[in-house]
């Protein structure tokens, strides 16, 4: 009678809260498989909040697995750490060297991260004590649109809301094809989304400046803001490994088996935050819709940027670049490409808007390493 008591224990325990976060899971997994939306990512989320929802689950606890990856890669930041160096590995900085003046929509674009921030902080005149300020910050990173640094920030910022940051973060990310066009059509004309950009085929960008510039900046990101070296050196490691030309393997095991595998781990373990009962409140809904606004913010405001630079320019840009500033590479860069073309199919704007979407992964960093220096 006593082992049929264990072994009914796991139905009793179930609760409606446990039931909406097992679905919750099931719906992560059918957006990852069926829409492909950030399959690599929601899959994994998806599937550990299935496992750490059920009743008595071994997988979470002491010596539970999700346990022991959670300790060992988030609470250490370590997973974030090798993300960065594989996503760093898949950069090509060729586009914003040729270009440099899209740094300055890289940098304006993370005008979503202060303003949700703002947000998150001014819900405490509504309900009090909602969020510290240490929280909201963490809450404002993600209009990075950067999963890594937001994991990072919320690690330290807000580790009890980790789940509902991640899986804002990488969700809207992998909606960004459906948030920035209506938010760049509506602070657009048609006539700037056709406006042609020269693209400079002809500069050469010499590969002793490839492997100068992860070092550069670096060095002096680390200086300005020494708590970034982790998130930077991380990231500009993995571009160094790309662009020297003597460890190609390494560079190619670093963008595809370390990528894949770290994403895999931090995605199911992220997915063991998700608890029902830190899940399902009103601190999650709060958090859910700030992180919509944090993207919506960052696109317009890259854009109205961009068209602000072209009241001092004789030749002008296409405004649409000033969308590209946010870190969702390369998505939102062939984003802005598709709607170039839609107006005008001779009209080539791809590598400027890649040049101002690798300076939005630079500037993610450093505007999370801000808030964090700022705070900490």
């Amino acid at each position: 009678m006593g082992n049929l008591s264990k072994l009914l224990s796991g139905i009793r325990g179930l609760t409606w809260q446990s039931v909406l976060m097992m679905a919750i899971g099931c719906v992560l997994i059918y957006l990852a498989i069926k829409k492909e939306y950030e399959p690599l990512l929601l899959l994994p989320i998806g599937f550990g909040a299935i496992m750490t929802n059920i009743p008595g689950s071994a997988a979470v606890g002491e010596h539970g697995f999700l346990t022991i990856l959670y300790d060992a890669g988030i609470v250490t930041e370590l997973f974030p750490i090798l993300i960065f160096i594989a996503v760093g590995a898949m950069i090509d900085f060729t586009p914003l060297l040729k270009q440099p003046v899209t740094l300055f929509f890289g940098a304006a674009a993370q005008f979503g991260i202060f303003a949700a921030m703002l947000l998150a902080a001014g819900a405490n005149l509504i309900w009090p004590g909602i969020f510290s300020l240490k929280e909201a910050a963490a809450i404002g990173i993600i209009g990075a649109a950067d999963g890594p640094t937001s994991i990072f920030v919320g690690n330290l910022f807000a580790p009890r809301f980790m789940g509902a940051i991640t899986v804002a973060a990488y969700s809207y990310m992998a909606l960004v094809p459906m948030i920035q066009p209506p938010v760049i059509k509506a602070l657009t004309t048609k006539e700037e989304r056709k406006i042609h950009m020269d693209i400079s085929y002809d500069v050469k960008v010499s590969k002793t400046v490839l492997i100068l510039f992860p070092i550069v900046v670096t060095i002096v990101a680390g200086i300005v803001a020494p708590i970034s070296v982790p998130l930077i050196g991380a990231l500009m490691f993995g571009n160094l490994i790309r662009e020297c030309g003597v460890l190609e393997h390494l560079s190619q095991t670093a963008q595809n088996e370390l990528g894949n595998l770290v994403t895999l781990l931090l995605g199911i373990t992220i997915g063991s935050t998700m608890v029902a009962k830190e899940f399902l409140t009103l601190n999650t809904l709060l958090i859910l819709c700030i992180g919509l606004l944090a993207f919506v913010f960052d696109t317009g405001f890259g854009v109205l940027f961009a068209k602000f630079v072209n009241l001092f320019l004789k030749k002008k840009i296409n405004p649409m670049i000033g969308g590209c500033g946010i870190s969702a590479f390369p998505m939102s860069a062939r984003i802005v490409q598709k709607m170039a073309q839609a107006e005008d199919d001779q009209n080539f704007i791809l590598m400027p808007a890649i040049g101002a979407n690798v300076a939005g992964q630079i500037g993610s960093i450093v505007a999370g390493s801000i808030i964090l220096a700022l705070l900490s």
